[in-house]
């Protein structure tokens, strides 16, 4: 993006966006413009190169997903672009190439996405060629390496890996640790070895070795940690939502845990962009778990864990669904006697700070915890600051008169009511964060503070010279730890005991 105004490098909104050509050594004004498009400000560019460097892969893209393609012949300097598909329904997604063949992840035609070859020399969608069709689980990613295609797939939240011979045959699935998530694979195409990392809720992450030919998996790296998971047990539930929809749960606790009612909950969720929130190790939530609290993490609609279907379901005039499924979830635990209302924490960050935002203004009585993070509080505004326009695909937007009174219905900021007595909530920010400016948290704070008709504290932390959360420094990580589970575990009345 083109250098903001004096004043507005916090909350000018992001617009222009331009692809360079940078040379490592070089200063950056020696940066070569590779595309621009000034006739649409509000969309967003990224480039790649296929790994015989001899393609340049464009995306174009208008909100958080869907995307145009468009691929320039690197051999030829003076070629333009040539476009492989429209944007911006669909994702599209090149994994490798054969020459002028490429291998595209889409979930054009798929909600649960497919693998498809595509000729740059007749790119219309009529001549595309599926390699792998779409199945019952949703293809997450899918790699070239050793000769072999490797695709990661999710079923109800949890990672499964096929291996396809490059003409989609199927060949095995990959043996894994237990019900968790991968990330990976990295492997080069001539290679017979690539590496990829397994995580759970009780397994810490650990990086293997993959000998494709073979089939082996062997331990490259794995964490240290005065951790023994054999004493906690991880499941996974369904329950049912407002609706009658079926969401998945996953429970972790402390192996012989009694359903009495009284255990103290931290239930964490997200419920948009297509994001899914899939197993995966937390050292700060061992604290919890250690002092005998449940953690729960739903599986809400507005993410990607069945696809595209569920991801819109929880989008634009159908976002309620998202906090009902979170309600939902919240009511269960307490009707399946593993805890009651006054023993329930609800946390989420981002998209899911709005996600707590809502919920707890919609059932105070449910929660005796709300960790609002860095949340999207404003629904009527959130569009008008940095990259706040890219979600108006998920959110829609107050400048459409039937979004505006949708959007006003469950906005977090505008649906705080006095005289009524909320949750102790802890509302996290930043004062350098320019994804969810902390003008959102602020409101949100001040306004609740305002309100509050109980003794139930509402307090807001700002971390200083720190943003949106990513590349945050290991002393600052802690510190917010401390705090906010000294904030939960007090206001859930628990009395840890470490050793």
């Amino acid at each position: 993006y083109d250098k903001p105004a004096g004043g507005g490098e916090l909350s000018s909104k992001n617009e222009f966006q331009k692809v360079y050509y940078h040379k490592i050594g070089d200063t950056q004004e020696k940066d070569v413009l590779v595309y621009e498009n000034p006739a649409y400000p509000l969309r967003n560019y990224g480039g790649s190169t296929t790994e015989d460097e001899q393609f340049l892969i464009l995306g174009e893209s208008e909100s958080t997903s869907g995307n145009a393609l468009y691929v320039k012949d690197l051999r030829s300097p003076a070629s333009g672009f040539v476009k492989i598909a429209d944007g911006f329904r669909f994702d599209y997604n090149v994994i490798s190439n054969d020459g002028e063949r490429f291998y595209i992840l889409t979930n054009d035609g798929a909600p649960r996405y497919r693998l498809v070859q595509v000729d740059l020399k007749n790119p219309a969608k009529e001549n595309w060629l599926t390699i792998i069709p779409e199945k019952e689980e949703v293809l997450k990613s899918a790699e070239v390496a050793g000769g072999k295609i490797i695709c990661q797939y999710m079923m109800d939240a949890v990672s499964k890996v096929f291996v396809h011979n490059m003409d989609g045959t199927l060949m095995h699935e990959l043996s894994l640790p237990g019900l968790g998530t991968i990330a990976g694979f990295e492997g080069n195409r001539e290679d017979n070895q690539a590496f990829y990392s397994f995580t759970s809720f009780t397994f810490p992450s650990t990086v293997y070795t993959y000998d494709i030919a073979a089939n082996k998996s062997e331990v490259l790296y794995a964490s240290e940690i005065n951790f023994d998971a054999s004493g906690y047990t991880t499941e996974q539930i369904f329950y049912t939502s407002k609706d009658g929809t079926k969401v998945p749960m996953f429970l972790v606790y402390k192996s012989g845990l009694k359903k009495d009612g009284k255990n103290p909950v931290y239930l964490y969720g997200y419920g948009g962009f297509n994001v899914s929130i899939t197993p995966a190790f937390s050292v700060s939530r061992l604290l919890f778990l250690e002092q005998g609290g449940m953690v729960a993490v739903a599986n809400i609609r507005g993410g990607g864990e069945y696809g595209e279907a569920w991801h819109r379901a929880g989008t634009k005039l159908q976002k309620q669904n998202v906090f009902d499924d979170f309600i939902a979830a919240a009511e269960y635990l307490v009707a399946e006697k593993y805890t009651n209302p006054e023993k329930i924490a609800i946390a989420g960050g981002s998209n899911g700070g709005l996600l707590v935002g809502a919920c707890m203004t919609q059932r105070p009585d449910l929660f005796a915890v709300a960790l609002p993070a860095v949340g999207v509080m404003d629904m009527l505004r959130f569009h008008k600051f940095t990259i706040g326009w890219a979600w108006t695909e998920d959110y829609g937007s107050s400048d459409d008169s039937t979004q505006f009174r949708y959007l006003l219905g469950y906005s977090p900021l505008h649906n705080l009511k006095p005289g009524t007595c909320y949750p102790a909530t802890l509302v996290t920010t930043a004062d350098h964060d320019d994804r969810v400016v902390p003008a959102h948290s602020f409101k949100f704070a001040a306004t609740l503070q305002e309100y509050q008709s109980c003794n139930n504290p509402a307090l807001i932390r700002i971390e200083t010279n720190a943003g949106h959360g990513a590349g945050k420094p290991i002393s600052k990580l802690i510190d917010e730890a401390t705090d906010i589970w000294a904030f939960t575990m007090y206001n859930l009345g628990m009395k840890p005991a470490f050793k």
